[in-house]
């Protein structure tokens, strides 16, 4: 083999000196297809070679922790590059014959394989043996004229072809399954920046996905030609438009009692000489400017503090402790008042110190442990702190 390969490498350096500009168009294109089938069939000679590597533990014999990280190492390859390469020479074992001779004749591409097998196995488990012998030949005609991804889209129907008596039943099936796999595999990430700024990612499932889509498209079209914004600042523009559209309806849950609204702090001495700037009751600072903006804001409560920093204009109590009453709390207290808690504000209850049962009031002042300060403490137990000197929540310190 590894003179075979030794010739084969000297006749590709060979070609390299070729002078192509030289050759008329139809021994260029034959010239094209040839190298194509020997990259195909060299692909095949190289998935054995690995295959056999791994199947004899050579990797881990050298030191390395997986073939994978072997091939990385030895071939420069990315990690994702040597496993999908570890992973079809593992298929090459579980694939028919027909379609490993497809790929060491150049017939079909590694990609290719890849469908092919997962198509024939689909057939294999709805249908059994014959059908699935049957689908070998039908898609491997195909991969004669569609890429893999067209090939992935007909394979999904390929039961038609070879099996229709149970081609519904399999595609319904194959339906829920899906469905199952994406209401499992739904989720968002918020990851907040040292900025303040958040990075989204995450999985939505169709119904989320189309829901999405539907509230965003017409908001994240171009307003004009003098619309600048690319593509992806339109849609997170539309984004927190349809955020602001969903705080004005009124009908979002509450946070501890509290309908879901945005907070922006600022003293009044800065608010009435448009200089101050502010802060979100997340913690946010904002500039001057944007406090100005939102103030005006039908759907957003500003809430004015004095020099002391103790509020001013927080609206009229109502029962319980909400509204104005749980506003002021988030105000005062950042978060969680007990020492070590990282919760924010909208993850937190807001309990009475005296219960109300026992004719406590709801105040601000019976709405935590409260200090000399005004400033929340709490007393530790004796096996924590003989002492038992009173303790605060330095988390949410922001000065």
């Amino acid at each position: 083999m590894l003179e075979e390969l030794a010739q084969a490498e000297a006749a590709v350096a060979n070609c390299l000196d070729a002078s192509a500009w030289a050759l008329p168009e139809h021994d260029l294109v034959a010239a094209l297809d040839a190298t194509h089938r020997l990259e195909q069939r060299l692909v095949a000679v190289k998935l054995a070679l690995v295959r056999e590597l791994d199947g004899r533990g050579t990797a881990t014999a050298q030191g390395a922790s997986s073939t994978t990280v072997w091939l990385r190492d030895r071939l420069r390859l990315g990690v994702g590059a040597a496993r999908r390469l570890v992973e079809l020479a593992a298929t090459l074992d579980t694939v028919p014959a027909a379609v490993r001779d497809a790929l060491a004749g150049g017939a079909v591409d590694v990609e290719q394989v890849r469908v092919i097998a997962g198509a024939v196995e689909t057939v294999h488990t709805a249908a059994g043996a014959e059908a699935a012998d049957k689908a070998v030949g039908v898609l491997v005609d195909w991969a004669a004229q569609f890429d893999a991804t067209l090939l992935r889209r007909l394979g999904t129907r390929i039961l038609d072809h070879v099996a229709p008596e149970v081609a519904d039943a399999a595609a319904e099936a194959a339906l829920r399954a899906d469905e199952s796999r994406a209401a499992r595999d739904r989720h968002v990430t918020i990851s907040e920046q040292s900025d303040g700024r958040l990075r989204l990612t995450g999985i939505l499932d169709a119904e989320a996905a189309a829901v999405l889509r539907t509230a965003i498209d017409p908001l994240s079209a171009p307003t004009g030609p003098d619309d600048t914004r690319t593509a992806g600042q339109r849609r997170h523009d539309a984004l927190a438009d349809v955020c602001r559209l969903a705080l004005r309806g009124g009908e979002l849950p509450d946070h501890g009692g509290d309908p879901t609204q945005l907070v922006v702090t600022t003293s009044y001495d800065g608010l009435t000489r448009e200089l101050g700037a502010g802060a979100l009751d997340t913690g946010l600072q904002l500039t001057p400017e944007t406090v100005r903006r939102l103030a005006c804001d039908a759907a957003i409560l500003p809430t004015v503090l004095g020099g002391a920093g103790q509020p001013l204009d927080v609206g009229r109590q109502r029962r319980l402790i909400t509204g104005p009453l749980r506003r002021a709390l988030v105000l005062r207290d950042r978060g969680c008042a007990f020492p070590g808690c990282d919760r924010p504000p909208r993850w937190c209850d807001a309990h009475h110190i005296r219960h109300w049962a026992d004719g406590g009031g709801t105040s601000l002042a019976n709405a935590v442990l409260l200090g000399g300060d005004g400033r929340p403490e709490f007393v530790p137990p004796a096996w924590l702190d003989p002492d038992q000197l009173p303790r605060r929540n330095q988390y949410h310190l922001r000065t």
